[in-house]
């Protein structure tokens, strides 16, 4: 679907919605790395934890020569997994795979500067496109997906991502899963609520941001000042939805003689972030024909690795 007509898609159903991919322009990255450093925002620092005990313990077992990263970022914690690959064997590829293409360039450019030895080979695209750049990487492969992005998809679209990363892989590949986990025992829905709602309103400031890169890049003319971010639970559905809500009445255009009208209290949700727990996650991946071998989660219950192989 051609970015227009998915907006005018999105802004057409009964609850407006935008594409969290939408987000992820240079300043929306830029944003986003200052989210994953807030004191509220435990998911990022609780994953590091986990990826330096004991997934990094498991990277080295597995002894993979490449390293393919979706939805790579900055690839702050994927340096730990590089080291661990280091361990082995000095020759290493890393692929890392984002939508915000000078974003991604710079994250491996500085990546390169730190380690001249290891082989970078930037992927700009979408991270449920075909992997079929895949075949050119030396194997074994270390598939990643960290930072709980499987959240971001629901339901068939989480399915497709899961199969499409299976479709790449071959008998000796591996998949490594990040996923925070439902509240429970040590961790509470205030808690989770906070992870998206900091006190400096920098989560806020990500979300209206969406639009601001929509009016630049799409050329629609949304008005920033008239929106305000809202983020609550869905403890039915399991999900933290991300909103931003309309304080008056606005017509956005759309380019090609396009108007959406949108009525004051109504929003336009711009990001699920489904939660789970380890039964749902196994289920999950057994779908797509991948078993878990390794999980572990930190003590407070409030994030989770899986370590999967083709089934």
């Amino acid at each position: 679907m051609e970015m227009l007509e998915e907006i005018q898609w999105g802004l057409s159903q009964p609850q407006k919605q935008l594409s969290s991919k939408f987000f992820y322009d240079t300043r929306g990255s830029e944003l986003f790395e200052s989210i994953t450093q807030l004191p509220e925002y435990y998911l990022t620092r609780t994953e590091t934890g986990l990826l330096e005990t004991p997934v990094s313990g498991w990277v080295t077992e597995m002894e993979p020569a490449s390293l393919v990263e979706l939805g790579a970022g900055s690839a702050r914690k994927t340096r730990i997994l590089l080291t661990a690959m280091a361990n082995r064997t000095p020759e290493r590829t890393y692929a890392p795979v984002d939508v915000a293409g000078d974003f991604l360039r710079a994250s491996a450019e500085t990546l390169k500067m730190e380690d001249p030895s290891l082989d970078i080979r930037p992927r700009i695209r979408d991270i449920t496109w075909d992997l079929d750049f895949v075949d050119e990487l030396p194997g074994p492969v270390l598939f990643a997906l960290l930072g709980s992005t499987i959240g971001n998809f629901v339901g068939e679209a989480a399915g497709g991502l899961l199969s499409n990363v299976r479709l790449a892989m071959k008998e000796d590949d591996l998949f490594l899963l990040g996923a925070d986990l439902r509240p429970g025992e040590g961790k509470s829905i205030e808690r989770l609520e906070a992870a998206y709602n900091d006190a400096q309103g920098i989560t806020a400031e990500f979300n209206v941001n969406m639009l601001r890169a929509l009016n630049r890049g799409a050329g629609t003319n949304f008005d920033l000042a008239a929106f305000r971010h809202r983020a609550l639970y869905n403890e039915s559905e399991g999900r933290i939805e991300m909103h931003l809500v309309a304080e008056v009445v606005q017509e956005v255009r759309i380019p090609g003689d396009r108007i959406v009208r949108i009525g004051a209290g109504e929003s336009i949700r711009t990001e699920l972030s489904c939660k789970y727990d380890r039964p749902v996650l196994t289920r999950m991946l057994a779908s797509a024909q991948l078993e878990v071998t390794r999980w572990c989660a930190d003590e407070d219950g409030l994030y989770s690795m899986a370590l999967a192989s083709p089934a």
